[in-house]
């Protein structure tokens, strides 16, 4: 064993005193994996019997290959023909001597296992399509990973909960469950769970981060997801091992819950937990010499489970609880209503809505105050349209007027995180719907207050006093109240108008993503958002304001060493320092120069494509193949985890239509190929930009996207029969 390896087993000792080992579970996973390991071999053989070695094996959208396998020993698993010996390597690690090393390397060999049946189940994966219906997932890609990065970052998604087995009562199961969404952990389902779930009507799925791998094996798929995490976003190389433990135990704060009647195959997979650092809950009644203490730990009482392992994993939970009729938490946040589900809509250009953050004096506010003008959910009738305007007034010794637009915006992801509430849009442009089931459990118009004041006092502590709310639903006063909104909305937009990063004298750091990936910084200026999409340099000063200790910090800009490719002494000094000395030098207006770097959160990555002599670019919720003959997946694997990667670089979608994109190397005349839903969410923005710089209100039709094609050549032809102008620009490399 390596120092690295016994400076991380370091973390089990005390667990089990000498000669008290738990003899029976050790048996059983020693069994589950003699099992596992078994069923993998016979698996393999009769899949390269019937397709040959050299036949491909991949998941879906990944770049990380078999993620189990790849990133603990490094192994670019591509065909068939690679398996055996990975196999036998594992299989040759199963030494009987019952000790709880030797445990955690059973597990350890059960993962390999499955991972390994898994992708033979994934073999006709192109011909054939999913394998299991909605909701189930499977096997669960790289967008949907990199996708809630930032809630885990953040600590939105302060940990995830694996469950796997059955319980011994569907709706004790499903209070369980219901308390993990409220406290926002991401839910990993095994086996017969699912069904129990379901059939008490809970809604799964990724839009709820709550994922239905599937049964048995499939398990491994909260693993092969957990383990991505190091390589996405702290740059930990493929196969350190040891590196990669010792990740998952400090930053990824997983654990198990393992319910029903103990199966020696799943017995295994809980020890494979166990290996990462991942501890296990029990419901079954265990002696104590089949215990280990801190590791693999019973609990009967399905009302203690979840705070038993939440204090066993050291996940401390600061949310409040709010006194509404439905739970809320981020589970719910990607949930839709469709209009079959709706029992009221509002706005969505259907009626008039708006929403509004102000600022008021303390003479002016009451604290908890909620108004409701206008018809209440028991005066209407399912499936009607209302007018509505919601109004939020807040008072604080350090509020500034400048964050009310940051407060604002907020609206969304609190109305989100209520279960049965949608909400799209902002300022005047905003959709609702509530659904039947809410109302059906008696939310009102009344508890979106409730839910606005309960979020607004956490989530900005520091800078809001006192909240109140008006939610107006009155077809006269929505009409009044909307022309006072989009003054405010029109005074507001002056003067952001003039935040630009020449006329600042600081821009901000943005380091949350430090814990996850240690060698990244942002910088975040005006004309630069953070390239999540979620930090702009108000959010980012906003956040300094409310903790001037925390993961956005002021960097005093000073005279610049070059303002074309936006390089500044301060912000290269505050880099090197806080990249762990890894970046000496950084330029934010440039992705050929030194560029920023990326974690593993991006919205869309830019790459060269040196045929056009223009740059394309990608988005997560784009799964296709792109010009440069990577898809998002490829990509990202080689842009994050805090490298500078000249030619490469993650950003957020509003950076495309900054007046600072990227001008170093040509702006936006540079852009060559997007998806077509990129160019649509662009279109009105990117269009005036593209007139401002003399490239004509067309542009953007000059630009391809996947309709047009993927390959070089097919670009190409379109470029040249459009006259893009990157064809006729100096070159970039």
């Amino acid at each position: 064993m390596t120092q690295e390896a016994k400076k991380f087993d370091a973390i089990y000792e005390g667990a089990i005193e000498p000669g008290s080992e738990p003899k029976k579970l050790f048996k059983q996973a020693y069994e589950g994996a003699i099992t596992a390991t078994s069923y993998a071999e016979i698996l393999l053989n009769q899949a390269i019997s019937r397709f040959g070695e050299d036949h491909p094996v991949a998941y879906p959208d990944t770049a990380y290959y078999l993620p189990v396998i790849r990133c603990l020993s490094g192994e670019e698993v591509t065909k068939l023909g690679d398996l055996p010996p990975i196999l036998n390597r594992m299989r040759a690690q199963i030494n009987e001597k019952k000790t709880f090393e030797n445990a955690r390397l059973w597990g350890e060999s059960t993962w390999y296992a499955a991972e390994i049946i898994e992708a033979i189940r994934y073999l006709n994966y192109e011909t054939e399509g999913p394998l299991m219906p909605q909701p189930w997932t499977g096997f669960i890609g790289d967008p949907v990973v990199r996708k809630y990065g930032i809630k885990m970052v953040d600590w939105t998604i302060p940990g995830e909960a694996v469950i796997l087995g059955r319980a011994k009562d569907s709706k004790k199961l499903a209070k369980i469950v219901q308390d993990l969404m409220s406290k926002g952990m991401m839910l990993f389902l095994s086996d017969e769970v699912i069904e129990q779930l379901l059939d008490e009507g809970f809604k799964l799925g990724v839009d709820y981060i709550a994922f239905p791998l599937g049964n048995f094996t499939q398990v491994v798929h909260a693993g092969n997801y957990a383990l991505r995490a190091g390589l996405m976003f702290a740059g930990i190389a493929p196969g350190e091992r040891e590196a990669h433990r010792a990740y998952q135990q400090s930053r990824v704060l997983a654990f198990i819950l393992y319910l029903g009647e103990h199966d020696m195959v799943k017995t295994a997979a809980a020890m494979g937990g166990i290996f990462l650092g991942f501890p296990v809950i029990t419901d079954q009644e265990l002696s104590e010499d089949e215990q280990i203490k801190d590791w693999f730990i019973s609990e009967p009482d399905y009302d203690k489970m979840v705070q038993t392992a939440l204090e066993v994993r050291g996940i401390k939970i600061t949310s409040i609880d709010i006194d509404i009729p439905i739970t809320v938490g981020p589970a719910f946040e990607g949930e839709t209503i469709r209009k079959g589900d709706m029992y009221v809509e509002m706005g969505g250009s259907r009626t008039t809505a708006f929403e509004l953050v102000r600022s008021v004096s303390a003479d002016d506010i009451e604290d908890g105050k909620i108004e409701v003008v206008g018809p209440s959910i028991d005066d209407i009738e399912e499936g009607a349209r209302l007018p509505l305007g919601i109004m939020v007034e807040v008072y604080g010794r350090k509020m500034q007027d400048d964050f009310e637009g940051v407060l604002e915006r907020r609206i969304h992801d609190f109305i989100n995180y209520g279960e049965g509430l949608w909400h799209t849009g902002q300022r005047a442009i905003n959709w609702l719907r509530i659904s039947k089931d809410a109302v059906a459990k008696g939310f009102k118009f009344e508890h979106y207050g409730e839910l606005l004041i309960a979020k607004m006092k956490e989530e900005f502590p520091a800078i809001i006093d006192r909240v109140q709310v008006k939610i107006i639903t009155d077809e006269a006063q929505v009409d009044e109240n909307i022309k006072i909104a989009r003054d405010v909305y029109t005074q507001r937009d002056e003067r952001l108008r003039g935040l630009t990063d020449e006329n600042v004298e600081t821009f901000y750091s943005c380091i949350l993503c430090k814990s996850f990936a240690p060698n990244h910084v942002c910088v975040v200026t005006p004309e630069r958002v953070g390239l999540c999409g979620a930090v702009s340099w108000l959010d980012a000063r906003a956040s300094y304001e409310i903790d001037s200790t925390g993961p956005n910090q002021p960097i005093d800009k000073g005279t610049a060493l070059d303002d074309v490719k936006g390089m500044w002494n301060s912000v290269n000094q505050y880099v090197y320092k806080e990249s762990n000395r890894n970046l000496d030098e950084v330029n934010i207006y440039s992705m050929m120069d030194r560029p920023m770097t990326s974690c593993g959160c991006f919205e869309a990555i830019m790459a060269i494509v040196p045929e056009a002599n223009g740059i394309m670019i990608t988005t997560r919720e784009h799964g296709g193949m792109t010009p440069c003959g990577m898809t998002f997946s490829t990509l990202a694997g080689t842009v994050g985890g805090g490298l500078q990667t000249p030619g490469f670089m993650g950003i957020g979608r509003t950076y495309i239509n900054s007046k600072k994109f990227i001008p170093a190397d040509g702006g936006i005349a540079r852009i060559i190929w997007m998806p077509k839903e990129l160019k649509e969410y662009l279109r009105e923005d990117f269009i005036e930009r593209s007139k401002e710089e003399g490239l004509g209100e067309d542009f953007i039709d000059k630009i391809a996207d996947e309709n047009v094609g993927t390959g070089p050549e097919e670009i190409l032809s379109f470029l040249e029969e459009k006259g893009h102008p990157a064809l006729t620009m100096d070159p970039m490399m």
